[in-house]
């Protein structure tokens, strides 16, 4: 899906290599959903939800990638203009699901500690989107995706380590397939980002003056 998206909105072309690896992630989630089946706990429901949470961070990212150019490049201005945006949208929401009213009579409305956390939280979540725009620029929409997929995997595996919970062999199996396909991209994408600096290192020492030389050669 991340692929395609990437290909339909931004015109980008990956390497065999690198979708090979994103066919092995997608091995390890459809073995992962499959473990879950087999133990009674898979939910349709939230299997829906969650392709569809993937679709919108893959779309994020990609849209990300697109409008960077239109603000300079600048991950300040477009963090700024995405917060701006969010301050205006959500003011509806809350009016129309009530929830302005209940912010109204919030007993901590004016508690000091209150505000604090959610200015920490605030702070945090800016940093945040901050970081991930800049690892898009850095990087592409795709590689972010993968690396959102990794952290994703690594953090059930600690959930289910830290909480003491009893999972199947194959669970175990799905989230290391996940993990190792995520590091081979890792791996390619570094590979392909070394080649590609090179070339441009390459032809910005290229001499100014050769194609003048060559030029005079020829009139000689």
């Amino acid at each position: 899906m991340r692929l395609l998206c990437t290909y339909l909105i931004l015109g980008q072309k990956t390497s065999m290599r690198a979708i090979g690896c994103c066919l092995v992630i997608i091995a390890g989630f459809l073995l992962g959903v499959d473990q879950e089946d087999a133990s009674g706990t898979l939910s349709v429901v939230g299997v829906v939800y969650g392709v569809l949470a993937s679709l919108c961070v893959a779309l994020n990212a990609i849209y990300t990638q697109s409008t960077l150019p239109i603000v300079g490049d600048s991950i300040w201005r477009l963090t700024m203009y995405n917060n701006l945006n969010a301050l205006v949208l959500f003011l509806p929401l809350m009016l129309f699901s009530g929830e302005l009213g209940e912010v109204m009579f919030f007993p901590r409305l004016f508690n000091v500690t209150f505000w604090m956390w959610m200015s920490l939280s605030g702070i945090f979540g800016f940093a945040m989107g901050y970081v991930t725009g800049w690892q898009i620029q850095a990087t592409s929409a795709l590689t972010h995706n993968i690396s959102g997929t990794a952290k994703a995997a690594a953090q059930t595996v600690m959930a289910v380590i830290y909480f003491s919970e009893i999972k199947t062999f194959m669970w175990w199996v799905s989230n290391v397939i996940v993990l190792l396909g995520s590091a081979a991209y890792t791996y390619v994408r570094k590979q392909e980002m070394d080649k590609k600096a090179v070339i441009m290192k390459s032809a910005d020492r290229k001499p100014l003056m050769s194609t003048k030389v060559e030029d005079d050669r020829d009139l000689v």
